[in-house]
């Protein structure tokens, strides 16, 4: 009996070390314990530098020397081009930035007058040198933009098809340009565009030949449509990971 009973204490006591030793492994392996990383969703950062290019279309008004038609000016014109900027983002969601940009034009646009004289001009690009300010949620913006613009004109006068020499009031070279467009991240470094523009070079009226001088002011303007790219420097937008 006393045997029996020596024994059994002899078991509890080894399955008592056991537990033990089970629970002091367990409290020591917590330390090691890890937990997945935490992903955050991606942070955007429009401040930095970038250049791009785009493709769209021009129109010209249809109401100039006293409501004559002036042929092809409403008809669409191709136009592509390219583009280089800085922006700061502060505030956080608002942007400001500057950007120059220089489309080439194809096409022309003038008039046929009375008398068999024709007015052409073959507007070979439009430039610009503007400021812009938008608002940002992430990957969008949305802004607004204005400033300087050149019209690179090369203008004709014919009779029965043989160059007139002529003279013209005003500047319709430079003027202004005002727009709005929307921006999109796309992948990192990279974003998409589409934008409109308005430029105008102020108006303008024959000195010579005699015939043309009493046919009124015209108005060299354009309306401009482009979907464009942008290759973006210092791009901050890589994922952030946490830990906890």
């Amino acid at each position: 009996m006393k045997k029996f009973l020596l024994a059994t204490v002899a078991l509890a006591a080894l399955a008592g070390a056991q537990s033990a030793r089970a629970a002091d492994l367990g409290a020591r392996s917590y330390p090691y314990a890890t937990k997945a990383p935490a992903y955050m969703a991606p942070i955007y950062n429009w401040t930095g530098f970038y250049v791009g290019a785009h493709i769209g279309g021009a129109f010209s008004s249809d109401n100039n020397f006293s409501g004559l038609a002036t042929g092809n000016n409403s008809n669409g014109r191709f136009l592509g081009g390219l583009q280089v900027g800085a922006d700061w983002q502060f505030a956080p969601s608002w942007v400001i930035g500057a950007e120059g940009q220089y489309s080439w034009v194809g096409g022309s646009v003038g008039a046929v007058f009375p008398g068999g004289y024709t007015y052409k001009n073959s507007q070979r690009g439009l430039g610009s040198i503007t400021g812009r300010f938008g608002y940002t949620w992430g990957p969008g913006l949305v802004y607004v933009k204005g400033g300087y613009a050149y019209s690179d004109n090369n203008e004709s006068v014919t009779l029965a098809g043989l160059p007139v020499g002529f003279g013209t009031t005003g500047d319709h070279r430079n003027g202004y340009t005002v727009g709005a467009g929307l921006e999109y991240m796309f992948a990192p470094s990279w974003s998409a565009k589409v934008e409109y523009d308005y430029y105008n070079f102020g108006s303008a009226s024959f000195t010579a030949p005699p015939a043309l001088v009493a046919t009124g002011s015209f108005t060299t303007d354009d309306h401009t449509f482009k979907a464009g790219v942008n290759y973006r420097f210092n791009w901050a937008g890589a994922p952030v990971v946490g830990r906890y």
